[in-house]
């Protein structure tokens, strides 16, 4: 569904995503893109999605190079930026002006998810609130039924019953036909929908695994003297004691912490990779 091979992109001099980046992400996951600021997520989104244009290597998405823009591409995707514009019209203005681009747009969901996060459709959207617009869109990105959902940064301007409401919303949308990619910061946020999880870090994908796969060569544990994970691949302070990351060597059952994970791979990259290149 979506393949990267070799991309290479700079802006100007600084190189963002450069050389023998390779990604491959299939039909009905929700995969979470972490990375630190500036690692090049938005970039990676907006190449995958035909905004910016690979400089080198090659990107196939539903088949398409989306740096050609072709209408039965852009008809199929969907994606929600961090930051945006809405022009100064109502709910029903935008409905009936850009439903028509997508074949599969449903009118019920659409009204039905405005009603669910309490969206005025009768105010312009121009005067909403950062946090409404940002719900409007993410209603209408569900209701156009593409087969890929491109979310960055999705829980940013929600308060917290939305960020709820919105996890709600968005695991009810998960089907075997649509794929959903989401960069995010807030974690703890996405903790329960985005797996598998794909780590981006100085223009490289560092990590790319399912947490079944990772709660089986990683196990997390808890101690109260720090002397007890000298040998984890990672640690860190916490209320009581220390929470660790370590290898798991004897197949316990455990939750990875997302967060914790990530922090572990990128401070002990080698480790952690050498880890799942070996067989379990």
């Amino acid at each position: 569904m979506i393949e990267v091979k070799n991309l290479n992109f700079a802006y100007g001099k600084q190189t963002v995503l450069f050389n023998a980046l390779n990604l491959q992400l299939t039909v009905g996951n929700v995969y979470g893109l972490l990375g630190k600021n500036g690692a090049g997520k938005t970039t990676l989104l907006k190449i995958l999605t035909g905004l910016l244009f690979p400089q080198g290597g090659d990107v196939n998405v539903l088949n398409f190079k989306p740096r050609l823009r072709d209408p039965n591409f852009l008809q199929e995707i969907y994606l929600i930026p961090e930051e945006f514009f809405l022009p100064s019209v109502s709910v029903r203005e935008y409905e009936k002006a850009y439903a028509p681009f997508y074949p599969r747009f449903d009118h019920r969901i659409f009204e039905q998810l405005l009603k669910e996060f309490e969206i005025p459709s009768l105010n312009r959207l121009s005067s909403l609130s950062f946090g409404q617009k940002k719900k409007f869109l993410i209603a209408f990105g569900l209701a156009t039924q593409c087969k890929i959902l491109f979310l960055d940064e999705p829980t940013n301007g929600l308060d917290i019953p939305t960020k709820s409401q919105f996890r709600k919303i968005l695991a009810s949308s998960v089907s075997d036909e649509r794929t959903i990619l989401i960069s995010t910061h807030q974690v703890r946020d996405m903790a329960n929908l985005i797996d598998p999880i794909i780590i981006l870090d100085e223009g490289q994908i560092i990590f790319n695994q399912n947490l079944e796969d990772t709660a089986r060569r990683l196990v997390m544990k808890v101690y109260e003297d720090e002397q007890e994970t000298n040998s984890c691949l990672f640690c860190e302070k916490t209320i009581g004691g220390y929470i660790a990351l370590e290898e798991n060597k004897t197949g316990e059952d455990s939750k990875i912490d997302i967060e914790l994970l990530f922090n572990a791979v990128i401070n002990n990259r080698e480790r952690i990779m050498h880890l799942f290149e070996k067989e379990v």
